[in-house]
């Protein structure tokens, strides 16, 4: 039988990105196949009492600089964004409505926005430049609007960062294998040794 994980995750989160970068390795070492969950970070910050590193200054640089020592050695492009925080409620509406319809442009989306966001380090709060990325990216962003604030997508997005906080989410990414959880990009080696046990 063909294992799958979950991931919960928000465009929002830089580690987030870094494991997207190295989601096709686990998957192609693994032959395990990704639940992609998307949540509200800031809905689970909230539940959590958590908050951003970057919300610390110090700490904030040292994740940035840590961070990039990862993307480095990945091979992948890592620029942190002035625009920090992105609020990511309509991106992250987008996606579950992509999900929702089992529409095959949910890749492709999420490519553009992590992208967009942590390597051309573009200011997606705004509205005007997300319909730029989108359009470059061949994709619809009236259409695309038009999902994400569909009631049952904004339903489905809140009942899926609910289900996270109940089973113990409190940041991005985090993994499950069956129960076990794991926090955080910098766990993916535990989460493929789980999944080849």
């Amino acid at each position: 039988m063909q294992k799958s994980f979950d991931c919960y995750f928000d465009f929002g989160s830089l580690a987030t990105y870094l494991a997207h970068t190295q989601m096709p390795n686990i998957c192609a070492e693994t032959g395990a196949t990704p639940n992609l969950l998307p949540m509200l970070l800031g809905g689970v910050f909230q539940a959590t009492g958590n908050s951003s590193p970057m919300t610390v200054p110090a700490k904030g640089r040292y994740v940035y600089v840590d961070f990039k020592r990862y993307a480095d050695a990945y091979g992948v492009p890592l620029n942190m964004n002035p625009h920090f925080p992105i609020i990511t409620t309509t991106l992250m509406r987008v996606v579950t409505a992509l999900q929702m319809k089992n529409d095959p442009r949910m890749s492709t989306y999420m490519d553009a926005v992590f992208q967009a966001i942590w390597v051309d380090s573009l200011n997606l709060n705004d509205p005007a430049v997300v319909a730029e990325v989108l359009t470059q990216a061949g994709l619809d962003p009236v259409e695309l609007l038009a999902m994400a604030n569909e009631q049952a997508t904004k339903d489905q997005l809140k009942a899926v960062t609910m289900r996270a906080v109940e089973r113990g989410v409190f940041g991005a990414p985090t993994f499950f294998v069956e129960e076990q959880m794991f926090w955080g990009q910098d766990r993916m080696e535990q989460v493929k040794a789980d999944l080849k046990a």
